[in-house]
């Protein structure tokens, strides 16, 4: 599992994710344990002297390494530089997204990773079709996140955004209260004329570099109306993402779309 960029010289650079204390900075010393390792000798066949990019999963930095030694179950790597991988988003976004049906979920993970999306909540609403126990959504959660994380490969995220545990609309509307500033819920009855786009455009133009941002998507049937007056009550706004009526896959990737553009387009002042 790794992500490739074409850089200057023709080659391309793969970059994987490791633990911490697989980073000896002082020592200049890198070591790439688990499955990688088969990825990085027998696939991708990479030789001794060929670099590669390594991010510790839970900062911005960008690790840049040269393979020295396959050795028993490791690559053993020496630390070229460090530098700001610089490819996260200013703000974080905390995806709240109704269960679909089938696998789209596992699209929705896939896209928002790639957009920028700091944590991903699978939240189980009135109409979602699909009904998991425990143990199921247990399962679940480990696929979409094994999905974020090869997608935070592919996008060169400095870190692998979380997928949590599945919870109930009422539980994660409460908890978006607790933690973020902006909350927002894209809804098909709120008003789509030119005064309701303002009112978007407007509530997003509010978003600050820092802050902590929580986006409700509903599940194929939409949100019950019980559910969007629950939401009101936690301070989360209805918003309307235009006069059509996008898919539950479609809607939270556009969000986040509008987010990249409004906030990485900025002055530098967000940098």
């Amino acid at each position: 599992m790794r992500t490739s960029s074409v850089h200057g010289n023709g080659k391309h650079m793969y970059q994987f994710f490791v633990s911490p204390s697989q980073i000896d900075r002082e020592g200049h010393r890198v070591v790439i344990l688990g499955e990688d390792v088969n990825h990085i000798k027998n696939v991708l066949r990479m030789n001794i002297g060929e670099e590669l990019n390594v991010s510790d999963g839970e900062s911005s930095l960008e690790y840049r390494c040269r393979i020295e030694n396959y050795s028993d179950g490791a690559v053993e790597c020496a630390l070229c530089f460090v530098k700001e991988a610089n490819t996260e988003l200013p703000v974080r976004i905390r995806l709240y997204q109704g269960l679909p049906k089938q696998d789209k979920m596992e699209l929705i993970v896939q896209k928002a990773v790639e957009l920028g999306a700091a944590s991903v909540i699978p939240v189980a609403c009135h109409r979602s079709v699909v009904k998991l126990d425990d143990k199921k959504a247990a399962k679940k959660v480990e696929r979409w996140q094994s999905i974020a994380e090869a997608a935070a490969k592919q996008s060169k995220r400095g870190y692998i955004p979380e997928v949590e545990p599945v919870m109930s609309f009422k539980l994660a509307a409460q908890r978006a209260q607790k933690e973020c500033v902006h909350l927002l819920i894209p809804y098909e009855l709120a008003e789509s004329d030119a005064d309701g786009m303002q009112l978007t455009r407007e509530l997003l133009e509010k978003i600050k570099p820092g802050e902590d941002i929580a986006i409700f998507i509903g599940p194929e049937g939409g949100f019950e109306d019980a559910e969007i007056e629950y939401a009101r009550e936690c301070g989360i706004t209805p918003i309307t993402l235009g006069k059509r009526i996008l898919r539950t896959e479609t809607a939270g990737l556009m969000v986040l779309s509008w987010l990249v553009l409004m906030l990485e387009g900025r002055s530098g002042s967000l940098s």
